[in-house]
């Protein structure tokens, strides 16, 4: 029999590139990776630098007005897919939907480059668990902006997915697949893009785009901003804004946050009550994502909605809602912890 090649640790800078690709290799203990020091793996860093570096591409493809347009549609749906899906669906269980649709939109969250689902919603739940705490992988408040912007996601340490947490995930075998090599759906948009753009430079030269002009705005450019949109709420919703609710953490709620990332940005309000789906309590309080998920609830595609307590409005009334905005510090009753929740 001959002599099985052996598995390099995870610490070799060959086992960070297959990481690349698979993103549960090498296989063993959760606590071993949970044990190793909290740093910048700086190999893990090159995809960060490959991503930002793309949009120089700008310089050689110029711009269209059709590539424009692509980025900013894209940046909108996929910005959708996190927020929708891997954040309220996904982490929190807040409505159900079908087996192939929680795929299909898996997939599209996917290609924003933010990791697989299964890994997306171990890390959030894992963040509501110690919200603020030094446990908390990307708290502003324990360990810097930077590191919760950017670096914790670097770091060896917070690269496996604690399949345990997720159990209700990891009954699905596709949904662990796409976990595992989440890189496809990257790979699968960019190339799309590459095709279109060839395409429509054949079939409709007078939009001026190219196939390298719609990659690198439609998939480099769109989903940079897309990452450090979405990476605002980890590092500035915990730093920046009004506190409505007294909770255990620094969560705030912040308009110009929930702008860019369709509703995020009620993140004080997520903290306290995060089984629900909405997060925007009061009309002015605005939140497309959830607008979208009442549409998407209408044309039958999702179902059941989980309401907004009838405690959250008794703790801030509409006429004192601006009045508990004013707290911009303290903490006090603990909020809501409610992660994970049954599958549909």
């Amino acid at each position: 029999m001959p002599t099985p090649l052996p598995v390099p640790s995870r610490k070799s800078p060959l086992a960070s590139l297959v990481q690349w690709i698979d993103g549960d290799y090498p296989p063993r203990p959760f606590e071993e990776s949970r044990a190793e020091p909290d740093r910048v793996d700086w190999i893990r860093t090159i995809p960060f630098i490959f991503l930002h570096a793309g949009c120089l591409g700008i310089l050689w493809v110029g711009w269209s007005w059709t590539a424009v347009g692509v980025a900013a549609a894209l940046y909108f749906v996929r910005m959708f897919a996190i927020t929708g899906f891997y954040h309220r669906y996904f982490s929190h269980r807040t409505f159900r939907t079908g087996r192939v649709r929680q795929f299909l939109f898996a997939f599209l969250g996917a290609t924003s480059a933010q990791r697989g689902p299964l890994w997306w919603a171990y890390q959030h739940r894992h963040h509501h668990r110690h919200a603020d705490e030094p446990e908390d992988a990307h708290s502003p408040v324990c360990h810097g902006f930077l590191w919760s912007h950017i670096g914790w996601i670097t770091s060896r340490r917070n690269f496996p997915t604690d399949y345990r947490s997720v159990r209700d995930l990891a009954r699905y075998p596709e949904l662990v697949f796409l976990n595992r090599f989440d890189i496809i759906a990257p790979v699968t948009l960019a190339l799309v893009l590459l095709a279109a753009g060839a395409g429509l430079n054949h079939l409709a030269p007078q939009l001026g785009t190219t196939g390298p002009q719609l990659v690198v705005w439609g998939f480099f450019i769109s989903t940079t901003v897309l990452f450090h949109a979405t990476s605002s709420i980890n590092s500035l919703a915990h730093l920046i804004g009004r506190r409505r609710y007294e909770t255990e953490d620094d969560s705030r709620n912040s308009f110009l946050l929930s702008i860019i990332t369709l509703g995020e940005g009620w993140h004080n309000n997520h903290h306290r009550f995060m089984s629900c789906t909405r997060q925007g309590f009061y009309w002015w309080e605005i939140d497309i994502t959830y607008y979208l998920l009442r549409m998407l609830e209408k044309l039958g595609v999702i179902s059941d909605l989980r309401p907004v307590p009838a405690a959250a409005y008794r703790a801030c009334p509409p006429d004192e809602a601006g009045a508990g905005e004013n707290r911009e510090a303290g903490r006090g009753s603990a909020p809501e912890i409610r992660p994970g929740g049954s599958a549909p």
